[in-house]
């Protein structure tokens, strides 16, 4: 998405966010990618979502073309700023998407700051509790990512090289996050987005995501895996279109 619409930073308490919008109207849609990884993944994701609203992408902190920030942020504090920058925006009832880690970050964002939040959709969200060593991540990535497109290894080896020199520091914060601690907080209706074939988020947590989320539902994307948005991202619109619409 680097060579799309121009980029706005955003900077609080010391962090950058950029930011890249496009379209107009209601449902807004904010898209926040997974460690490693920058807005640039949401190519055709924002493309399938443009004719129901709004799509707003952001690179976090440390990835994309977002600075370092002189410390790793956690996830809270990163949901923090994300709230800064929609308050900032004007933004309301946004349908906040987060892909990964980005799960993390959007549940925190509806726990922290309702009041820029309509609903979450949770795609392949980390990190299992039963799983939360850096160890069993890496490995369950790397089986993900072998069965995956070109279109995936060409998107994701670009965006793990910019992520830089601390993204051991940046996986410590999402294994330390306790997302099951979060979910009971979030009052939004949320969505779990998992493609059948993840092994980096199983379908059992999936469903104990949804269980967690006072508004929960969960559905599968058959024939996908961990990186279901990126490759062939038609699928993930579709549900995530249906679900922003839904009341």
């Amino acid at each position: 998405m680097t060579s799309g619409p121009p980029s706005t930073p955003f900077s609080w308490h010391g962090a950058t966010l950029v930011a890249e919008s496009e379209g107009s109207g209601d449902p807004a849609f904010l898209l926040i990618h997974g460690i490693g990884m920058g807005r640039s993944v949401f190519t055709d994701l924002t493309r399938l979502l443009l004719p129901h609203g709004r799509v707003i992408a952001i690179d976090l902190p440390g990835y994309g073309e977002a600075p370092e920030p002189p410390r790793v942020l956690t996830i809270e504090r990163t949901a923090d700023l994300v709230g800064a920058f929609a308050r900032q925006r004007g933004c309301r009832d946004l349908t906040v998407v987060g892909h990964s880690m980005g799960a993390q970050v959007a549940s925190e964002l509806a726990a922290r700051h309702p009041e820029v939040v309509g609903r979450i959709v949770l795609a392949g969200p980390t990190v299992d509790p039963r799983a939360r060593r850096a160890s069993t991540q890496l490995a369950r990535l790397a089986r993900d990512i072998a069965v995956e497109s070109p279109v995936v290894w060409a998107r994701g080896a670009r965006e793990y090289l910019r992520a830089g020199p601390n993204l051991r520091l940046k996986l410590r914060a999402t294994l330390v996050h306790r997302l099951e601690q979060t979910l009971p907080r979030v009052a939004v209706p949320t969505l779990v987005l998992r493609g059948e074939d993840d092994v980096v988020a199983p379908r059992d947590w999936c469903e104990e995501v949804a269980l967690l989320a006072a508004r929960g539902s969960y559905i599968e994307i058959p024939g996908h895996g961990h990186e279901t948005m990126i490759r062939d991202a038609a699928p993930a619109a579709a549900a995530i279109a249906r679900f922003a619409a839904s009341r």
